[in-house]
């Protein structure tokens, strides 16, 4: 506008807000990831409202709506991954694997999902299957491997999002763990998820909402209670009428290589931190029994290790009529007959598996067809160790500095910060402080984790006293 040949009056009649709003509409339908032309849909879920002392059957009891859920079809993701090019390097027969060592010993290799026991189980479940009429095609596993984890999106604020994800263990490991390969597809999002144990919070105004049906603001058990039936409401979303006929009769779909195949979708791994294992498993945080997988009790935790730890989790858990019947009996309770979510009632009847009050959406629409929930929550390295364990034990060592006194955390800062980089992304250079820890993702414990190796120890050489020096870990 200083230019001395701009003219003035080319800005006659020129709103910048108007102009603003023009190009932010723009960037939205241009830009905008969560397209309908790419799948994507934008939908609620209904959330039951109990309340203490108040009497009502559960399906005369308010609803709460809770809008903003993005997500695509199950079935549709299924059937564009398998007319994709990239279905041709898909591994359709399941295989066992040997290493033959000699002539009189081979050695079973376990390395990709489709050579497993768990997906040659699954090909020959749907290969026994009654056929429909006219069926010649051949049937085949789409072996589905999920993820989701809650992400924090900036900086400042606590602007976050919980994507759902899949992957496909028809596909080897080595391209699926490429992000060039694009291996990754997004199945739902979740707005405005909290990063604290439950990870997933209500809308604003849902005390609000809560107020006006009640005339009292809901309890922190009851929030906690209608968190978890939030989180099964997606799923139940996600495993739609679609996908359950799919489930049951397969989906006929002309593959990438020309052949016409009936495609059966099974679930094979669930792979989550702890918080969101506990809300997949439908159990208690840090309970009585406090694994998703089996029923080891908290006091014998401590047992890990020994020869009687296996013996502690020798029961596992099942997804079977009684545990769907006591929660059942435990929300007539908390409707019908007004009793609290967390009283002791309810506890007599949930609490030596360390239940909670929720239906399991994997239970009510898989369960009939011999589906085990508690089978597909997998060990998740990257949140239960590098981010567990190894965290625990760098804080635990930052500590046994900081008692030491003197210049020891200003060294190990430095060397951590003298570490170079290597690879592209592999190891990031540590422009802060170590031992301050502060803003530190998954990634950032991960670069921690990955220089441990030369660095583990050296909080401990920094020291001289020989009592800190054999300190057990």
């Amino acid at each position: 506008m200083r230019d001395p040949l701009f003219n003035n009056n080319d800005l006659a009649g020129f709103s910048h807000a108007r102009e603003a709003k023009h190009l932010d509409n723009y960037l939205d339908n241009k830009l905008n990831p969560f397209r309908e032309e790419h799948g994507w849909r934008k939908s609620s879920v209904p959330v039951r409202l109990p309340k203490e002392k108040v009497k009502c059957p559960e399906l005369d009891a308010p609803v709460m709506d809770v809008p903003g859920v993005h997500h695509r079809s199950l079935t549709d993701i299924i059937t564009n991954i398998f007319q994709d090019p990239v279905a041709q390097t898909f591994n359709m027969t399941p295989f066992e694997q040997y290493w033959k060592v000699s002539e009189e010993r081979n050695v079973k290799v376990f390395s990709e999902a489709y050579s497993s026991p768990a997906m040659l189980d699954a090909y020959n479940e749907i290969n026994v299957l009654p056929r429909e009429p006219d069926d010649d095609l051949e049937h085949v596993v789409a072996s589905l491997m999920t993820w989701s984890d809650s992400t924090h999106l900036t900086n400042f604020g606590d602007a976050s999002l919980w994507p759902f994800y899949i992957y496909f263990g028809n596909q080897s490991k080595y391209p699926r763990g490429k992000p060039t390969s694009m291996a990754c597809h997004h199945v739902a999002y979740i707005p405005s998820a909290e990063l604290f144990f439950l990870q997933i919070s209500l809308p604003d105004d849902f005390q609000d909402e809560y107020i006006l049906h009640y005339g009292e603001a809901a309890t922190a058990d009851v929030m906690t209670f209608c968190k978890r039936e939030l989180f099964q409401g997606v799923w139940k979303l996600l495993l739609d009428e679609k996908f359950m006929h799919a489930y049951e009769h397969g989906m006929v779909i002309r593959c990438a290589d020309g052949i016409t195949r009936r495609v059966f979708p099974r679930f094979f791994t669930y792979s989550a931190d702890y918080p969101e294992k506990v809300l997949l498993a439908s159990i208690k945080f840090l309970g009585a029994c406090l694994c998703p997988r089996c029923v080891v009790k908290k006091a014998e935790v401590s047992k890990m290790g020994m020869k009687a730890d296996m013996q502690c989790r020798a029961t596992h858990r099942v997804d079977d009529d009684r545990r769907r019947r006591h929660i059942e009996q435990a929300r007539r309770l908390i409707f019908e007959a007004g009793i609290p979510v967390d009283s002791a009632r309810v506890k007599a009847i949930l609490g030596d598996e360390s239940l909670v009050p929720n239906r399991n959406a994997f239970s009510e629409k898989l369960s009939p067809h011999g589906f085990n929930l508690f089978l597909m929550l997998v060990v998740d390295l990257l949140h239960e160790f590098e981010l567990g364990v190894w965290k625990a034990i760098f804080i635990h060592l930052i500590r046994i500095l900081i008692a030491a006194g003197g210049e020891t955390i200003s060294r190990m800062n430095s060397r951590y910060r003298s570490t170079p980089t290597f690879g592209r992304g592999t190891i990031r250079r540590f422009s802060r402080n170590a031992s301050a820890m502060k803003r530190l993702a998954a990634r950032d414990f991960e670069d921690l984790l990955q220089v441990r190796f030369h660095l583990f120890l050296s909080p401990i050489y920094l020291l001289n006293a020989p009592a800190v020096r054999h300190t057990r870990f």
